[in-house]
């Protein structure tokens, strides 16, 4: 058996968050199917998994900065001839529990994801507290499970039994008896989550008239069993199979209207009452929001005035609000009066949801194809999506994990789906969300897209009616066939193929290389687009980003205008997309 560690430190976080991660990639087509309440959505597999996948690749990027910290030490060490310790390149246990709830925080997804992020911010604040005893043994995960099911129930507006709540408290009240190390209170904390949870159905009427076990505390289950393993080497067995839950589903089927389909499959036209719903809140409505404690404490009240399934977690500044409405614009306005929104997400439940669904409406059909896109900026966001992409956001620093990119093809509800990454680091993120909707049924082309400019490419030559494989083809071609290249500035010293830079310095890339090194903004620009011209071109895209200068465009234009004939320029505007100018040319 390989080691386990025996107390709670930054390598047991980095352990347990990869170990859930793959209990909800097992488990959430499962956890999806048996999604009923609050809204029967069937997503409440999937926006736990994107949660918490948010959550880990947070922890994996603190374990990467404290090893690349400590590879600078180590050399710093042999060039001073002191060979200096430099502590093994690990973080602390506060430094990555802090970073699980912080990429928790900021990735949570939909109601049962909000709640998955202040459970692992109540144990955060345990775990990391600044005290004279170090919670990193039994009872210091026993504190951290109670102060994590206790902050969850407080967040939400109005708690209801039988929900994750309930489970959650219940492993927190079986690992308040448990004696001995996290392993022992660990499993005392998975077996009362697995008994709280098979009594759902006896709490909430919603479960027991769907046949099914609550979703979201079915997810929770998935997680504490993902703790055990971390801290016994063995992994519990399995609450519920995926044979039964899909019978329990369609046992349920016999006693249900069925009012559509989404991505769980059946949808009960059931209510949080066991009655039928007349018309609930259409909106979902989730945002990050910086602001003061004061000014959340008024804003929950406004919400809660303006829907339900209201959630708000976090702290510090920085909060998760989430909310069911009618009126989106509403619940958006009140976050601008506390504070600064961002991240704003708005789903319109539609057609197969029951709030929205009607008896005798037919489940929306599926287009036959759709082009998928990661872009770096709000412009080329819009100017994406009026080409009938559905795009994915990927901010300065903040790449998109697959779960994302899996999300946005089932949005895009197609048949047949183009991906394009966009973005060379992405290969393998896109690659695994390709094989990922693949499974779900949906056909899937990748093209390896390397620029945002390349997509645009490709994008322009996209036709819907001619065959799968002659489209991506082409879309491949133009891609191919389109050079690319940003200007930027650099943020420290480094070693280029154009020779060393210092930071500040404005960067030219060429096909993802160095190729200049300048001083003005415009002047390598000019440089970068000079050479990338030389070896031919018939079409010159500019996007530029928020912080460009102002003239740059026109001298651009003007250069090619002049220096080379028949060439043609259209400029874009990214919005804030990292680089101060992205550059195509065809």
């Amino acid at each position: 058996m390989p080691q386990v560690p025996q107390t709670f430190d930054a390598l047991a976080v980095r352990t347990w968050c990869g170990l859930a991660l793959e209990a909800l990639g097992r488990a959430r087509e499962e956890i999806d199917a048996i999604n009923v309440y609050p809204v029967a959505d069937g997503d409440t597999g999937t926006n736990l998994y994107l949660t918490l996948e948010s959550a880990t690749a947070a922890v994996e990027a603190v374990f990467a900065g404290h090893e690349v910290g400590a590879g600078r030490e180590a050399a710093s060490g042999d060039e001073a001839g002191g060979g200096r310790e430099t502590g093994g390149g690990r973080p602390t246990l506060a430094d990555a529990v802090r970073a699980m709830a912080h990429g928790a925080l900021i990735g949570a997804r939909g109601n049962s994801g909000t709640i998955l992020a202040q459970l692992l911010r109540g144990m955060a604040q345990v775990l990391a507290a600044d005290s004279e005893t170090a919670h990193t043994d039994g009872p210091g995960l026993r504190l951290a499970l109670r102060q994590a099911a206790d902050s969850a129930r407080q967040a939400v507006a109005h708690p209801v039994e039988g929900t994750v709540l309930t489970v959650a408290s219940a492993a927190a009240d079986a690992a308040t008896g448990a004696e001995g190390d996290c392993g022992s209170v660990a499993r005392a904390a998975y077996e009362g989550a697995r008994a709280a949870l098979a009594a759902t159905p006896r709490q909430l009427a919603v479960l027991e008239r769907a046949g099914v076990v609550d979703a979201g505390g079915r997810g929770l289950v998935a997680v504490l069993g993902a703790l055990v393993e971390t801290f016994t080497g063995e992994a519990p067995r399995v609450l519920v199979g995926r044979a039964e839950v899909h019978a329990r589903v369609a046992a349920a089927v016999t006693d249900v209207d069925i009012v559509g389909a989404g991505i769980g499959g059946v949808h009960p036209d059931v209510c949080g009452d066991g009655a039928p719903e007349e018309g609930g809140p259409a909106f979902e409505v989730i945002y990050l929001l910086e602001a003061e404690d004061t000014a959340v404490d008024r804003l929950r009240g406004r919400l809660d005035g303006l829907g339900d399934s209201l959630v708000v977690v976090g702290g510090d500044g920085l909060w998760n609000v989430h909310v069911h409405v009618d009126d989106a614009g509403a619940a958006v306005e009140a976050g601008v009066e506390a504070g600064r929104p961002y991240r704003i997400r708005i789903t319109h439940f539609g057609l197969g949801d029951v709030h929205t669904g009607g008896p005798g409406r037919p489940p929306r059909e599926r287009a036959q194809r759709a082009v998928v896109a990661v872009v770096p900026g709000e412009g080329l966001a819009g100017l994406y999506a009026e080409a009938g992409a559905t795009t994915v956001l990927a901010r300065p620093g903040e790449p998109p994990a697959s779960g994302e990119l899996v999300e946005a093809v089932r949005r895009a509800h197609a048949r047949e789906v183009v991906l394009l990454p966009n973005d060379a680091e992405l290969r393998h993120t896109a690659a695994a969300a390709a094989e990922q909707a693949r499974a779900d049924g949906v056909r899937v082309a990748l093209i390896p897209t390397r620029s945002a400019v390349q997509g645009i490419a490709a994008l322009a030559v996209h036709e819907p009616e001619r065959r799968f494989d002659e489209d991506v083809v082409a879309m491949t071609s133009a891609a191919g066939a389109t050079r690319y290249a940003e200007v930027a500035v650099a943020e420290r010293q480094s070693w280029t193929m154009a020779g060393i830079c210092q930071a500040g310095d404005v960067l030219g890339l060429i096909d993802g290389d160095v190729a200049v090194i300048g001083s003005d903004i415009t002047t390598t620009a000019e440089s970068v687009l000079d050479r990338m011209l030389s070896a031919g071109g018939e079409m010159v895209t500019l996007v530029l980003g928020d912080e460009a200068p102002d003239a740059i465009a026109e001298r651009l234009e003007s250069r090619v205008r002049e220096g080379y004939l028949a060439v043609d320029t259209v400029v874009y505007r990214g919005g804030r997309q990292g680089a101060l100018l992205l550059i195509g040319v065809e």
